[in-house]
C-alpha cells in the first residue's frame, strides 16, 4: 500500500512566508539535486537520471496535500486560467492585446507584447494542458522553496524570449517561412523548461508492460500531457524548444544563469506580504485514505501499515520542533525504530504469532545511490531506508516532503 506522507506533515510557518525566507539572492539556482535547506553559490551537477527504477510513484501520486506549501503554483493555476476563460467567454474583443506577435515587437517596438503575450493562453486547450502540468510540477516548489522555484520560472521565461527570436529568424532565413505573428500565447515556455528537472531528478519506475520493451511508468502520463501540449498548434514547437533550452541553460553549472536571473529578496518579501491571504493553502487533513484490499486480511494489513506511517510522521514532527528550538542534527536511529513485524496470516498451521523485532536491516547500495542521485545525503538516505524497512517508495516520499 502506498500512502502519501505529505498529508500528515505539519509545519508552523505558512507557505507564503517560506517564499520570503528562501535562500539569499545570488546564492540559489534552481537545482533539482539539493534539499530545500541547502545554500550554494553554484548548482550541483545534474545527474543523468530519468531512467532509474525503484523510487515509487512519488511524483504522480499527489495524495491529499493538494496545493499546500505551493503558493506560486497555485497562483499560476488560478490567475492565468481565470483570465484565459474571461478573454475567451466574456471579452473576446480584448484578445488582440494578448497576442504573442514578435513581428510587431520588431517592427513597431511593441515591447509590452513580450509580457502580455507570454502570460495568458488564448487557446483553452493550452490552458488546460499547461495547468495540469503545473499542478504536477508543484512538487519542485515544495522541495526547493517558493523563491527558488519562482526564480527558475522567471529565468526560463526570460531566456526563452531570446530562443524564440533566434528560432524564428533561423526558420525565416533557412526556409522563407514567417512565423513571428503565429506563435502561441501563454505561460508555456517555463512549463516546458520544467521537464528538464523532471527528467533529471525524478526516477522512472515501471508500472506495467505493454509490448516487448514498451512499458508504462510513473512518468508516462506527464510526458503524454507534454506531447499533447507540444502538438496543440502549428508553431508551438518553437516555444517548446526554446523553453527546454532555457531550462537546460538555467541548470547549467558553467553558465551560472541563476546568479543573474533570480527573484530578489525585496520582491520575495513584498509577495509574502501581499499574496499571503490570497494564495496560501490550509494544512491538509491528517486523515489519509485506507486502501481497500480484496480480503479482510489485506485490509487489516493495510491499516496496520497506515498506522505505522502515521506514528513515524508524528514522531518526526515532534523531534523537528525540538530541533528548531534547540538546534542540531536529528538522531534518525532514535527517531525511527524499525517497524514492527506483521502477523503472518498465511502461516501453514493457521496460527498467528507475533514475530520478534528484526535487527537493523542491510540497505542496498543501489537504493542508496538512487536516493543520492536525487540530491539527498548518504546519511539521510541510509537512515530513511532503514526506518522504512527498505521500502524505497516510502523513503523517497518522506525525503521529498521534508
Amino acid at each position: 500500500m502506498r500512502c502519501s506522507l505529505a498529508a500528515s506533515c505539519v509545519e508552523s510557518s505558512s507557505p507564503i512566508r517560506r517564499f520570503a525566507r528562501s535562500a539569499p539572492a545570488r546564492s540559489q539556482g534552481f537545482s533539482p539535486h539539493r534539499p530545500p535547506s541547502s545554500v550554494s553559490a553554484s548548482p550541483p551537477p545534474v545527474p543523468r537520471g530519468g531512467s532509474g527504477s525503484g523510487a515509487g510513484t512519488m511524483f504522480t501520486s499527489t495524495g491529499s496535500s493538494g496545493l499546500y506549501k505551493a503558493p506560486v503554483s497555485k497562483c499560476l493555476l488560478l490567475v492565468p486560467s481565470a483570465l484565459s476563460l474571461l478573454l475567451a467567454l466574456v471579452l473576446p474583443h480584448c484578445q488582440r492585446f494578448f497576442v504573442y506577435d514578435l513581428q510587431a515587437v520588431k517592427d513597431d517596438f511593441q515591447i509590452w507584447r513580450l509580457i502580455s503575450g507570454r502570460i495568458i493562453c488564448l487557446d483553452l486547450k493550452d490552458t488546460f494542458c499547461s495547468s495540469l502540468l503545473i499542478y504536477n510540477f508543484r512538487i519542485f516548489e515544495r522541495r526547493y522553496g517558493s523563491r527558488k522555484f519562482a526564480s527558475f520560472l522567471l529565468g526560463s521565461w526570460v531566456l526563452s524570449v531570446v530562443g524564440d527570436f533566434i528560432l524564428v529568424e533561423a526558420v525565416r532565413y533557412s526556409f522563407g517561412v514567417t512565423m513571428a505573428r503565429n506563435l502561441p500565447s501563454g505561460f508555456l515556455a517555463p512549463v516546458f523548461a520544467l521537464f528538464v528537472p523532471f527528467y533529471c531528478s525524478i526516477p522512472r519506475v515501471q508500472v506495467a508492460h505493454i509490448l516487448g520493451p514498451l512499458s508504462i511508468t510513473n512518468k508516462t502520463l506527464i510526458y503524454i500531457l507534454g506531447l499533447q501540449l507540444f502538438t496543440s498548434g502549428s508553431y508551438i514547437w518553437i516555444v517548446a524548444i526554446s523553453g527546454l533550452a532555457s531550462g537546460i541553460c538555467y541548470n547549467s553549472r558553467m553558465l551560472q544563469v541563476h546568479k543573474v536571473l533570480y527573484v530578489p529578496s525585496w520582491m520575495a518579501r513584498f509577495c509574502a506580504w501581499t499574496l499571503e491571504p490570497l494564495f496560501s493553502s490550509s494544512e491538509p487533513s491528517s486523515e489519509a485514505r485506507v486502501g481497500m484490499g480484496a480480503t479482510v486480511d489485506i485490509q487489516r494489513q493495510q491499516r496496520m501499515e497506515l498506522l505505522d506511517r502515521q506514528l513515524m510522521l508524528s514522531q518526526f514532527a515532534q523531534v523537528r520542533r525540538q530541533r528548531q528550538q534547540q538546534g542540531g542534527m536529528i538522531n534518525w536511529n532514535r527517531l525511527f525504530p524499525p517497524l514492527r513485524q506483521r502477523r503472518n496470516v498465511n502461516y501453514q498451521d493457521g496460527r498467528q504469532a507475533e514475530q520478534p523485532a528484526s535487527p537493523p536491516l542491510e540497505v542496498s547500495e543501489e537504493q542508496v545511490a538512487r536516493l543520492m542521485e536525487m540530491g539527498f545525503s548518504r546519511g539521510d538516505a541510509l537512515e530513511a531506508l532503514r526506518a522504512s524497512n527498505n521500502d524505497l517508495n516510502v523513503a523517497t516520499h518522506f525525503l521529498l516532503q521534508h
